[in-house]
């Protein structure tokens, strides 16, 4: 799961019992009342979070051509659905279910579980990832998700709580790089490896990629180790279509064996950017990447 959000905190105020209260909220109110008072919210999350807004005004004039109007209400659309994103992830942990709808290549997934090799899952900051992993029970393998640390107590105690019970174990990042081994382990037991594909985190390594017609830096990490270990790759996006309901796609990344480790994690890199470009053109509001994200 991509298991990290720096406006995650921001959202909920970054204050443990209000998220408790939340929690406990969710659990007897319907979450379609929440998305009603955030329609009044979201105007002053936008104006205290500038840099946010600013981010994402560029990308739909820039990235889709939009004029400033058009934009701006993209702009409030996007932040509007970000909040009910987070509104979801607190009513899950409150009990509430949630539909799920699959795109074609879930067949293909499932054969790809009952393998005996394992394989690496790449994620993005686009859609709902992370509640696939509290709803949908992992039968066959165990996942092992990148955990970009710095959430609340509140937040990473119900993580546990419901990541433990679907097969999904947290493996937060560590500065002397020991979590890389414990993915490498889990990849050669035939296990999930769950990575974000769209964030650098600093890391010195990248791959430079094209998205929506720019430049973008891409990590090299999660690439890298999947032609180490020789597994496949595959790309989940899991996209809200309504209130109570996510669609889950599928996308499978295939390098070419004839060309060069180096040249066939940049071919991977180059695929994971196409097909983030063609879900976001799908649900242009979803996506929740609040900084500028091209390099041109």
């Amino acid at each position: 799961m991509a298991l990290e959000h720096e406006n995650w905190k921001g959202t909920t105020g970054g204050m443990p019992w209000m998220q408790r209260t939340l929690i406990r909220l969710l659990a007897i109110v319907d979450q379609r009342i929440i998305y009603g008072v955030l329609c009044l919210v979201v105007p002053f999350y936008m104006l205290f979070n500038h840099k946010g807004y600013i981010s994402m005004y560029h990308f739909f004039r820039d990235g889709f051509q939009e004029s400033w109007w058009k934009a701006f209400a993209h702009v409030y659309a996007n932040h509007f659905r970000f909040g009910q994103i987070i509104v979801d992830r607190f009513a899950a942990f409150g009990g509430r279910t949630f539909k799920f709808e699959f795109s074609e290549g879930k067949e293909k997934y499932q054969a790809l579980a009952r393998e005996d090799g394992g394989f690496v899952q790449l994620s993005s900051h686009m859609g709902n990832y992370e509640l696939a992993g509290y709803i949908l029970k992992q039968e066959i393998k165990k996942i092992y998700a990148l955990v970009f640390w710095g959430e609340t107590e509140t937040v990473m105690e119900n993580r546990r709580k419901m990541f433990s019970a679907k097969g999904v174990e947290m493996v937060p990042v560590k500065s002397d790089m020991s979590h890389i081994f414990e993915l490498n382990n889990a990849l050669r037991d035939g296990q999930i490896v769950s990575m974000p594909g769209d964030r650098i985190f600093g890391s010195v390594k990248s791959l430079k990629s094209s998205f929506m017609d720019h430049s973008v830096k891409l990590p090299f990490g999660p690439f890298q180790l999947a032609l180490l270990r020789e597994v496949p790759m595959v790309a989940i996006f899991v996209m809200k279509e309504r209130w109570d309901t996510y669609k889950i796609y599928f996308r499978f990344l295939e390098a070419d064996e004839s060309l060069g480790k180096k040249e066939q994690a940049q071919q991977l890199a180059d695929d994971f950017a196409r097909e983030m470009e063609s879900i976001v053109r799908l649900y242009p509001t979803q996506w929740f990447n609040y900084f500028e994200f091209w390099e041109d």
